[in-house]
């Protein structure tokens, strides 16, 4: 993150990793000698794995992004959360200050890397199959990977290849009006809170978590 305000930071990896597991899918950037290159996958977190855990996904044999040196290359996941515009109207301090500007809150975790690669026909099974039991889990109907034939199942498999991100860094943005006085961030969040879209009330739910810390500390 080129400006990580200490307002905003969050380092803690036990946070991190929970929210990359609740986001589930984030944007994949390399950076080829041509250029950027980019892909949006679900990942999933192996959090024993290397400093900060590992993320385990899989991309499509016709996407060039897969194609790494051996020792691998340096890579970044973005996951991006609940984010919203944040009206000063919701700010009760605007009454005795009208200075008050829109803002936009949000939720992101960053992790940097070296991506490399794997081939592996088991490995790779195990992964679309706990990547669809984590998707179905819940469903009335739900679908299960012995559903299909094998065959099929190992047939399609040779058109995508797995990829692996040991996190080096891991560095979430969490700008949820930790700024603003107590008023003005209950503000927000009451006002998120009564906004017409989910993702305006997920962000609702996240202030609010920040504002328990806030109290306990």
């Amino acid at each position: 993150m080129t400006y990580p305000s200490p307002a905003f930071r969050e380092d803690r990896v036990e946070v991190l990793h929970a929210a990359i597991r609740e986001l589930h899918f984030g944007l994949l950037v390399t950076h080829p000698a041509d250029g950027f290159a980019t892909s949006y996958l679900p990942w999933e977190l192996d959090a024993e794995r290397g400093p900060c855990g590992t993320l385990v996904g899989h991309l499509a044999r016709y996407n060039p992004q897969w194609k790494v040196p051996a020792a691998g290359a340096s890579a970044l996941a973005v996951f991006q959360g609940p984010h919203a515009y944040v009206s000063p109207s919701w700010y009760p301090g605007k009454s005795d200050d009208p200075r008050q500007v829109p803002t936009w809150d949000y939720l992101s975790v960053e992790a940097r890397g070296t991506l490399k690669v794997f081939d592996d026909q088991a490995r790779l099974h195990g992964l679309l199959a706990r990547l669809v039991d984590r998707n179905e889990a819940g469903r009335e109907h739900r679908w299960y990977i012995t559903d299909a034939p094998d065959d099929y199942v190992r047939e399609q498999m040779r058109y995508i290849v797995g990829i692996e991100l040991e996190i080096d860094s891991l560095v979430g943005r969490y700008k949820l009006s930790q700024n603003r006085d107590a008023a003005d961030q209950e503000g927000a969040r009451a006002g998120l809170a009564a906004a017409p879209t989910e993702r305006e009330r997920e962000l609702a739910k996240a202030i609010s978590a920040t504002q328990r810390e806030r109290r306990d500390r």
